[in-house]
């Protein structure tokens, strides 16, 4: 960094980036790992792999859609808090297309998640029938999706490369092109993101509907992406260049987001839970019925304690959100409730729809070492990937604003 508080791209490079080469590599293992116990769990234990891939490949999704999101969202609101993150939300956004063939395994099997996709089941259920006439069936559910992970990626790309043309170049209506380009983008993510919610979770259960449930799909991607950029974020900030621009202020920022999404995600989650009670409605309550018996109630007092009681009174703290180490755990302890909440979002209804087939015959809550396997190996494949796009940029946006200011008051 030269006197007149400038940076170049070459600046900007992490500094050691073998440490970052060597968090991939990691993950490389713990993904070559899980993915050995996935692929004998698909044999010894098929019963169990469909529903924890389907969960395991849904989390990682969170995050790294989240994280997308949060930066054009940061493009669009501006702000201290994402322009230090900016190159995690870009190279995360280049990492989309993977899901493209992470999701192939659910796709040749879908019969086996989804009643919908079993012709017989359809042909004896007459609202499944309707429902399939128009909106479940294969064509329009592949259509959907590709054209969910394949738009967001092109934006990815897009928004990209034009950032690294203003950090080339400096010029304001590139700064002003990725804003408006990210105010369509957002809109695209959450209405692309409300349909993947019903397909993915919803019709699990065809029968059953909610018109939150996409908001709060779309809130539980936010909160993924936050639980797990305050890590890497913290990783980062003991190597250059971060180290000379990251402060407390930043954590405390992160802190107080990561506490508006906590309280976005269960004031979603508690008025959807309130309205179909309250509505009592056949085709809605049953939902709620399975994951009350079984031992599913138990896991379901565990996620409003996990997910919404511990890190609200730990995060109202002002100075623990200050301490980047504290504030790491809550982050990690927040991906744990994040899995936790949509292993009792899919499994239970999952379990039903096996034991209609006669595969199982209670649905009783249990954890299988494939459920922790399948997250290893989709999660560790990820991270490498992403830790293999982070080393391909400059860390920083050098031209930005706010980079120039912290830099002036560093």
């Amino acid at each position: 960094m030269s006197d007149n508080h400038s940076m170049s791209i070459a600046d900007a490079v992490l500094e050691p980036q073998s440490d970052l080469a060597r968090l991939g590599s990691r993950a490389l293992i713990v993904g070559a790992v899980g993915a050995a116990a996935t692929v004998a769990g698909y044999f010894v234990a098929p019963t169990h792999f469909y529903r924890a891939y389907l969960v395991a490949m849904l989390l990682v999704f969170h995050v790294a859609a989240g994280l997308f999101g949060l930066g054009m969202l940061n493009h669009v609101t501006g702000g201290r808090w994402g322009a230090l993150a900016r190159r995690v939300f870009e190279a995360s956004g280049r990492t989309l297309w993977v899901f493209i063939f992470l999701a192939l395994p659910i796709l040749f099997s879908m019969s086996e998640l989804f009643p919908w996709a079993d012709l017989e089941f359809v042909k004896g259920d007459s609202l499944v029938a309707y429902k399939a006439s128009w909106w479940l069936n294969m064509n329009r559910f592949v259509a959907v999706q590709l054209g969910y992970v394949v738009g967001l990626t092109l934006l990815a790309f897009t928004l990209s490369r034009m950032s690294h043309r203003h950090d080339e170049t400096g010029d304001e209506r590139t700064a002003v092109n990725m804003q408006r380009l990210s105010s369509i983008g957002l809109i695209f993510f959450v209405l692309l993101g409300t349909f993947a919610a019903v397909d993915w979770v919803m019709s699990l259960d065809p029968h059953w509907f909610s018109s939150l449930f996409g908001f709060g799909w779309v809130a539980g991607q936010g909160l993924s992406a936050w639980a797990f950029l305050v890590p890497l974020m913290v990783f980062l900030s003991g190597r250059k260049p971060h180290r000379d621009l990251v402060t407390p202020r930043l954590f405390h920022d992160y802190g107080k987001l990561m506490l508006a999404f906590v309280m976005l995600w269960t004031y979603l989650t508690l008025s959807q839970f309130l309205i179909i009670w309250s509505g009592d409605l056949p085709e809605e309550v049953p939902w709620y019925l399975v994951r009350s018996t079984h031992g599913w109630q138990t896991v379901s007092g565990l996620l409003m304690l996990a997910h919404f009681a511990l890190p609200f009174l730990i995060l109202l703290s002002a100075d623990l959100k200050k301490q980047p180490r504290r504030l790491m755990w809550v982050g990690i302890w927040l991906l744990g409730a994040r899995w936790l909440d949509l292993f009792w979002q899919v499994t239970p209804s999952v379990m039903h729809w096996q034991e209609i087939q006669g595969v199982i015959t209670e649905g009783h809550a249990t954890l299988h070492w494939l459920d922790i396997a399948t997250v290893l190996a989709i999660g560790g494949f990820w991270l490498f990937l992403l830790t293999w796009q982070l080393r391909r940029r400059a860390m920083v946006p050098v031209q930005d604003p706010v980079i120039k200011e912290a830099m002036a008051h560093g």
